[in-house]
């Protein structure tokens, strides 16, 4: 189970990720975008939001750089494993503690609002759980961290993740005996890859000009077919 769910599910949740996307765009450009329901109710959209995509982009990136920059760059820096564990603590829960902040917010008009939960799809609920409870386990992770200071962990999720993405064999080895939150972790992460073609995530994408340029028009509201007694 540990080489499927960190050697082999990764492939799965990446390669549908990254074919998912292109294909929705390419087939269902219109329907890429982030359906705002600002329209619907303002209140605490403004805030959360904030808060949840600053909280979010700091995490990702975080990750993102933490994960796949070579351990060798660090070394050469003279950055130890361990201030590399204590920052990513200090940032990550920083940030964490925005997106939570944001993301609650977020989440209770969407649940709650009756006009906005009226408009919301599975999908666009069902995302913003799964992003919370990601959150939740990731922050789960800071109390483990705090008892490894040293930043041997850290250096087993770089070498997972980098072996990942250089297709080299055993990868899942080095994420074998780490704590289970951790394990919970990833593959949640990794699903949450998987789903990205089929939720509003995509308009993460946005930023490349061609997204700016499509032709046509967006229709985002249908319309409404007249009755025998009109």
């Amino acid at each position: 189970m540990n080489n499927f769910f960190f050697g082999i599910y990764p492939y799965i949740a990446l390669s549908v990720g990254i074919i998912g996307t292109i294909a929705r765009y390419e087939r269902d450009p219109f329907t890429w975008k982030s359906s705002s329901s600002q329209l619907l109710r303002r209140k605490q959209l403004i805030m959360g939001s904030v808060l949840f995509h600053v909280g979010i982009l700091i995490i990702f990136f975080g990750h993102l750089g933490g994960l796949l920059t070579p351990i060798w760059i660090f070394d050469a820096l003279g950055i130890s494993h361990g201030a590399k564990q204590v920052l990513a603590v200090v940032a990550g829960g920083f940030a964490g503690l925005l997106m939570l902040a944001g993301g609650s917010m977020l989440l209770h008009r969407r649940l709650f609002d009756a006009r906005v939960r009226a408009t919301s799809t599975f999908a666009d609920t069902g995302i913003l759980v799964l992003l919370m409870a990601q959150l939740i386990l990731g922050l789960s992770t800071i109390f483990v961290s705090l008892q490894h200071l040293d930043g041997h962990e850290m250096t087993k999720f770089m070498s997972w993740a980098q072996g990942i993405l250089t297709f080299q064999a055993g990868a899942a080895d080095y994420v074998a005996d780490v704590a289970l939150v951790f394990k919970l972790h990833l593959v949640l992460g990794l699903s949450i890859f998987l789903l990205f073609p089929f939720t509003r995530l995509v308009h993460m994408l946005s930023v490349p000009l061609r997204y700016l340029t499509r032709p046509g028009y967006q229709i985002v509201r249908s319309r409404r077919k007249n009755t025998p007694a009109e």
